[in-house]
């Protein structure tokens, strides 16, 4: 059984992430693409050895059988957290939805959203889904 709270669950894990995505604001700004802060962020987490998979389409399922509809989350890392990019002004419920799906989709108990698009830096949110920590 995880002992860990929720605050704790993959802290380390968590800096890590997101002092990657400051180290791309910081080095590109906001107000580029998406597409963009996507490659940057896997560059930077390549040379922090950070473990990622960018880009991995997730099948669903009803009663056993494939769906046509896929979903394709911007990155996963630490086998555990499933991250989404976006470059807006403002995040929104629908964005946060769009993560807690990917982690219902794959079972995964944590989840980030980090928005390049604010003139003020990194705007992120972590998400938890408490049945799936291990």
């Amino acid at each position: 059984m995880n002992t860990k709270t929720n605050s704790e669950y993959m802290k380390a894990e968590a800096y890590a992430l997101i002092g990657a995505a400051f180290e791309v604001y910081n080095e590109q700004g906001h107000g580029l693409s998406e597409e963009i802060y996507q490659e940057s962020l896997e560059i930077e987490l390549s040379i922090r050895e950070i473990d990622f998979q960018p880009k991995q389409e997730l099948t669903t399922y009803y009663k056993g059988r494939a769906l046509k509809k896929k979903y394709i989350p911007d990155l996963m890392t630490h086998d555990q957290m499933i991250v989404e990019l976006k470059a807006l002004s403002e995040l929104n419920g629908d964005h946060e939805a769009q993560v807690l799906n990917y982690m219902k989709i794959t079972k995964q108990p944590i989840g980030y959203l980090l928005n390049f698009g604010k003139p003020d830096g990194v705007q992120w949110k972590r998400l938890i889904q408490s049945e799936f920590l291990k």
